[in-house]
């Protein structure tokens, strides 16, 4: 206990949980690091399908950048009415679910998770190649680099939300700073150079033009570059998480958040036209990311250079951050609703639902592994999942203002939002379904039949267990209690003495062997002397010893037969077998002794019926 105390901090109770809330100061980090971490790779992710137009490549970011922020600010509005609509948590499961119906509500959800994952996935690859960008020779250990920044993140996000706040401010903030500076500084030098300013260190050469510019190209590039909005919605899911008002920090946190990430995406774009500075093949020995150019160019390869290039290895590897935060609530919500397993209800030690992070964690492994922790490898099955959920949550706030009636402007943003995103869902599908959105567009109805799977499975559970009769008195009758032994000892002896107490009908199942008993018959030598003369001289019934043979030496499988056939041929009368089994000290002891009573308990339960009733029997070691 001292040593998960020392990991994941000490229990907190439940009274403590308004002490885990947080202020907009600490809701950025929290759950606005996906959104700003994402002015790393989005950019990125454009140029770098501007490569084949060379130096005219770079020509298109800036006019391609202001669609996309002309985009984020109509969801900014349409998700801070989100927010002040569904204060207890408006994510697009909630919010499309209310207002569109189930259907709508679950293709949220299963876009929403997978996007989540998506996120925790790119965030920590992005970081890692934001690393081998500075220090290349590290390239071959991409993998075990992503897996190691995964592991340290579910340790900081085991520790609860407060202190998972308190751990990212200082990198989240660096990052803001140093970018703000090399972007502040870069405008500064452009304007006083008349817009054509001398780089510090030359960014590396743009290649010829090798393809013509076509309708088809600037659609790719536009639907790379909205990977930088995905964690947009991550405060309208997470506004329980802030503390009173919620509605107004939530909303506060939102508008800083956004109002950051335009300068970023705006300063970036604008910089990579003024400097000349283009994306390099992710793949090549030669690559280097478009910040480190820029921050090269602005400020040379300083001191500076690497500590702003650190705090942009660190805020893009922690940006899976907002997955932690974000896909627990999600899968809480959708448990509550009886469509994921309840367990993602439950929380844990920290006041989290832990069960959502730990499916969180295996299948960003998961992902990582498979596509090897390279960013580039799982961009094109980014943002599909994000837009999809942007459309259907704004369309349910449409649906929503429109019943309470009166609200004709709010309705009209909310509309643009969807209509905006919508348009922008289709174009991501398009251009990147062959490149791997199928993935994800495959993905999404199989989550979907799972979670109505589960659905059904609990309202048939329920349908079968509900019981509206008051309770029956009739054939009340102490069971035919059952114990399996294998020889006299203290705990067979337990077990006799607790069957004896709840039915005097009790019989002994011992399997006659061999290689049990070791060629000596030592139930038939002891049976009188140790169970059956001391109940009759206390006027009790003698069990009934009941020996089954096993020429093939199989234990279980007698036991089980005989029990099934006891409850057949007992008519409506419970069955009860008791399950002896010796309780070691320590883990490792198990490992010493057979574990027959947990297989034997585990096949009476598959096997089993409601007539039969299995009993645990457990002795103790001192």
């Amino acid at each position: 206990m001292q040593i998960l105390d020392l990991l994941f901090g000490k229990p907190l109770p439940t009274s403590e949980e308004r002490a885990e809330h947080i202020g907009p100061a600490a809701g950025i980090p929290i759950f606005g690091l996906d959104a700003l971490s994402s002015a790393a790779y989005g950019p990125e992710a454009a140029l770098t399908l501007l490569i084949p137009l060379g130096l005219a490549g770079i020509h298109y970011i800036v006019p391609i950048t202001a669609a996309i922020l002309g985009l984020l600010v109509i969801l900014y509005f349409s998700y801070s009415q989100t927010i002040e609509a569904y204060p207890h948590g408006g994510g697009s499961f909630t919010v499309a679910g209310e207002n569109l119906g189930y259907r709508a509500g679950l293709l949220a959800a299963a876009a929403l998770m997978i996007d989540y994952v998506l996120t925790a996935a790119v965030g920590i690859s992005a970081g890692v190649g934001a690393l081998i960008s500075a220090v290349p020779s590290l390239q071959p250990h991409t993998l075990g680099l992503c897996l190691g920044v995964l592991a340290l993140l579910t340790l900081v996000n085991m520790r609860g939300v407060r202190e998972t706040g308190g751990v990212f401010l200082i990198p989240t903030y660096l990052f803001l700073a140093t970018l703000l500076i090399v972007i502040g500084v870069g405008i500064v030098r452009a304007v006083l150079a008349g817009g054509h300013p001398s780089p510090v260190v030359t960014p590396p050469h743009l290649p010829p033009v090798a393809a013509a510019v076509s309708a088809w190209l600037l659609l790719k590039v536009f639907s790379s570059g909205c990977t930088a909005m995905t964690g947009v919605e991550a405060v309208s899911n997470g506004v329980m998480a802030f503390r009173d008002p919620t509605t107004k920090n939530a909303r506060r946190a939102l508008t800083i958040i956004i109002a950051l990430l335009i300068v970023l995406l705006a300063g970036i774009a604008t910089l990579c036209r003024i400097y000349h500075i283009g994306a390099t093949q992710p793949d090549s020995p030669q690559y280097r990311s478009v910040l480190s150019q820029l921050t090269a160019a602005v400020m040379g390869q300083g001191w500076f250079y690497y500590l702003t290039i650190g705090s942009i290895l660190l805020v893009l590897a922690l940006s899976a951050n907002t997955a932690f935060a974000d896909f627990p609530r999600l899968t809480r919500a959708i448990a509550l609703r009886g469509y994921l397993p309840h367990v993602f209800t439950f929380r844990g030690r920290r006041l989290l639902y832990s069960w959502g992070i730990y499916v969180l964690v295996g299948l960003t492994a998961a992902l990582l592994i498979l596509f090897g922790g390279v960013t580039d490898r799982l961009i094109p099955l980014y943002a599909i999942g994000a837009f999809l959920a942007f459309t259907l949550s704004q369309t349910g706030m449409v649906v929503h203002w429109k019943r309470k009636g009166g609200h004709r402007a709010r309705m009209m943003v909310n509309g643009l939002g969807a209509v905006a995103t919508g348009i922008t869902t289709i174009v991501v599908l398009a251009t990147k379904f062959v490149a791997g959105a199928w993935v994800t567009a495959l993905l999404i109805p199989l989550m979907i039949v799972l979670m109505v799977a589960v659905h059904r499975h609990y309202q048939h559970v329920a349908w079968e267990t509900a019981c509206h009769d008051p309770l029956s008195t009739a054939n009340i009758h102490p069971p035919l209690v059952i114990i399996p032994m294998d020889r006299w000892s203290r705990i067979s002896a337990k077990a006799i003495r607790f069957a004896m107490s709840i039915s005097p009908d009790l019989q002994i199942i011992h399997i006659d062997s061999p290689d049990i008993d070791h060629g000596k018959d030592e139930i038939a030598l002891l049976w009188d002397e140790k169970i059956a003369a001391p109940l009759r001289a206390a006027g009790r019934p003698e069990p009934q010893l009941v020996r089954l043979q096993s020429p093939y030496r199989l234990i279980l499988a007698p036991i089980l037969d005989y029990v099934l056939a006891a409850e057949q041929s007992h008519g409506d009368r419970h069955i009860a077998v008791l399950v002896p089994e010796l309780v070691v000290r320590h883990w490792w002891e198990n490992l010493l002794h057979n574990q027959r009573s947990s297989l034997l308990k585990l096949m009476l339960l598959v096997r089993g019926n409601q007539r039969i009733v299995v009993i645990n029997i457990p002795w103790y070691q001192n």
